[in-house]
C-alpha cells in the first residue's frame, strides 16, 4: 500500500473514531488569526464563523450534534493552554471559574455557523490569544483571535467634583512603543493648553467643569503605525444651569431658589444626599435632608412672600458622601416707588420709579398699562393710545404729568436682559373720583368742553327770549294804559240775537 493511501487511511479512522470530541490540532480548517480591540469595562465578540461554502454542504443548518471549545493560550510557549467556555454536543456547558458568568455563546447561533465568543465586560486582564475548535459532521473547524483591551482609568474615581483636578488616563496591551496620543472632547480634538495637559497617555483637566462633561477619546499611536483608540464618559458632580444663577420677583410674589444637581451618585454606592440653605447675611434658611431613593436630584427652596430684605445672595451646600459641592443663587427683588402715596387726584403729576435690588448692569425696563377688562390674562402692549405723553416708556421711570381717568388700573414694570423677560412687578394706579373697574371715557376733557360751551349757548338763548317776550308785552303809548278796549257788534248780528231773545221770552 502506498504512503499517501496509508495516511488517508489513517486521516478517516481518526475522524471516525473521535467523532464525537475535539481533538487539538485536527482540524478541516484553519482560519486566519484575527485581531479585536476592546475598551475595559465594554463588551467584546470574538468572531469565529462558518464560510458560506462550508454552510451550503451543510444544507444551511448545522446539525444538533456540534460541540464548541474556547481556549486561552498561555503568556508563553511554556505555558498550556487552559478552558475559557465548552459546549458539548447534549448542551452541556462548563465555563472557567475566573471568566464566568462573562463568557458566552448563544445556542440559536451554533447551527447557523456562527460560533462566537462574547465576553461582557471585558477586563484588563483578559488580553491574550484565544482559539475556538468547533466539531461538526465529522469535521472540525479551528479560530484563533487575539483579544487587545484598552483601559482608560480616572484618577480620583468617581465622583469626580466640580473644580477638582482630575487625571485620565490611557493605556493598552499593545506589545509596541506608543508614539502619540491625541485627545478628543465630544468628536473635538483638544488642544494643549493652561487646561489641558496630555503627556504619555495620560490627560490632566486642572479645573474641570460642567462643560467638560461628556465623551472623551484617546487615540493612541505606536511605532508600527497602527492605531487605537478608546472612548469613555465622564460625568462630573456639579449643578445644571448656569454658574451664577440669577431669580427676579416682585416684592410680594413667591419665589423658587434652584439647587440642582446634574446627576444622582447612585451608582457609586452613594445612598444619602443633604441639602443645607443658608443665607449670607447670617440667617439660616433650611436644613433638609433626602434619600437617594426618592430618585430626586433638586432642593430648591421656596419664599412665599419676597421683600426689600430677602434680597441678596443665597447658598445651597450638598453634601454627598464625603464631599460638599455649594451653588450660589441671587435674588433680585424688582419694586416701585410712587412720588403720591395713596389715591392720586386727577391733574396730578405722578412719577412711578421701577428699581432693582443686585442689577448686573445689563438689564432695561419696560412699561406698560394692562388691560381695563382683560378676557385671557394677556398684557396690552403699551401703544400711543394708553402711553400718549409719557416720556419715560422704555425706562425704569414712568412720568405721567396730568393724570387722567385713562391712567387708570394696573401699569406693569418688566425687566429685561440678554436672555429675555426676566420678571416684572404690577401697580395699581387709583385716581380720586375714578371708577376703577371701568373709567368712563365719555367725559374726556374735548367732550367736556363741548357740552359747557353748548349750555353756556342755551342759556344765553333762554336769557334772549325772556328779554324779547317782555319787550312785547310792554305798550309803544304809556297814556292808553287805563283805557278798556269795547268791541262793537254789527247789525246782522244784533238782530240774531234780538230773534233768540224773542223765542225765548215766547217759550
Amino acid at each position: 500500500m502506498k504512503p499517501v493511501s496509508l495516511m488517508l487511511l489513517l486521516t478517516f479512522a481518526l475522524l471516525s473514531f473521535n467523532a464525537g470530541h475535539i481533538l487539538p490540532g485536527v482540524a478541516e480548517e484553519e482560519s486566519k488569526e484575527q485581531k479585536v480591540w476592546a475598551t475595559a469595562g465594554s463588551s467584546a465578540m470574538l468572531p469565529c464563523h462558518l464560510s458560506p461554502r462550508k454552510m451550503w454542504k451543510s444544507r444551511k443548518q448545522l446539525p444538533d450534534k456540534t460541540s464548541v471549545l474556547w481556549m486561552r493560550h498561555g503568556l508563553s510557549a511554556h505555558q498550556e493552554p487552559h478552558v475559557v467556555l465548552e459546549v458539548g454536543y447534549s448542551g452541556l456547558r462548563k465555563t472557567a471559574l475566573p471568566m464566568r458568568p462573562r463568557v458566552s455563546v448563544q445556542d440559536s447561533d451554533l447551527r447557523n455557523g456562527n460560533f462566537s465568543l462574547r465576553i461582557d465586560p471585558v477586563r484588563s486582564e483578559d488580553a491574550g490569544l484565544y482559539e475556538a475548535r468547533v466539531a461538526y459532521n465529522r469535521e472540525i473547524k479551528s479560530c484563533q483571535v487575539e483579544l487587545g483591551v484598552i483601559t482608560v482609568t480616572l484618577s480620583p474615581p468617581s465622583p469626580v467634583v466640580e473644580h477638582e483636578p482630575l487625571l485620565l488616563s490611557c493605556n493598552s496591551s499593545h506589545r509596541a512603543t506608543l508614539v502619540e496620543t491625541r485627545w478628543f472632547h465630544n468628536g473635538h480634538l483638544v488642544p494643549t493648553s493652561g487646561t489641558f495637559c496630555s503627556l504619555h497617555g495620560t490627560l490632566s483637566i486642572r479645573r474641570p467643569a460642567m462643560s467638560d462633561a461628556g465623551s472623551w477619546r484617546c487615540q493612541l499611536r505606536y511605532s508600527n503605525d497602527e492605531i487605537i483608540s478608546a472612548t469613555y464618559n465622564l460625568q462630573i458632580l456639579g449643578f445644571d444651569g448656569p454658574a451664577n444663577p440669577v431669580v427676579y420677583a416682585a416684592a410680594g410674589s413667591a419665589a423658587d431658589l434652584p439647587c440642582t444637581l446634574s446627576y444622582l451618585p447612585s451608582p457609586f454606592g452613594i445612598n444619602m444626599v443633604t441639602a443645607h440653605w443658608s443665607h449670607l447675611a447670617g440667617r439660616h434658611l433650611q436644613n433638609r435632608v433626602i434619600s437617594q431613593n426618592l430618585s430626586s436630584r433638586s432642593f430648591p427652596i421656596h419664599i412665599p412672600a419676597v421683600g426689600p430684605g430677602d434680597a441678596g445672595q443665597y447658598r445651597c451646600a450638598v453634601s454627598v458622601g464625603s464631599k460638599t459641592i455649594t451653588r450660589d443663587v441671587t435674588l433680585a427683588v424688582v419694586t416701585v416707588t410712587p412720588s403720591i402715596q395713596g389715591p392720586v387726584s386727577e391733574g396730578s403729576r405722578l412719577l412711578l420709579i421701577c428699581s432693582l435690588t443686585h442689577p448686573w448692569g445689563h438689564e432695561y425696563f419696560q412699561w406698560r398699562h394692562l388691560e381695563s377688562a382683560p378676557t385671557n390674562n394677556k398684557l396690552a402692549v403699551g401703544t400711543s393710545h394708553n402711553l400718549e405723553g409719557h416720556r419715560s416708556q422704555m425706562g425704569p421711570t414712568l412720568e405721567i404729568p396730568h393724570v387722567s381717568q385713562k391712567d387708570a388700573g394696573t401699569w406693569e414694570c418688566s425687566v429685561y436682559g440678554l436672555e429675555g423677560r426676566l420678571g416684572a412687578v404690577e401697580y395699581g394706579l387709583q385716581i380720586t373720583g375714578a371708577q376703577v373697574s371701568s373709567p368712563p371715557t365719555i367725559f374726556s376733557g374735548q367732550v367736556t368742553f363741548g357740552l359747557t360751551l353748548t349750555l353756556f349757548l342755551l342759556l344765553m338763548v333762554c336769557v334772549l327770549a325772556l328779554a324779547l317776550q317782555k319787550r312785547a308785552r310792554s305798550p309803544a303809548f304809556p297814556a292808553l294804559e287805563g283805557m278798556v278796549a269795547v268791541t262793537v257788534p254789527r247789525k246782522k248780528e244784533t238782530e240774531e240775537n234780538q230773534k233768540e231773545k224773542i223765542q225765548q221770552t215766547e217759550c
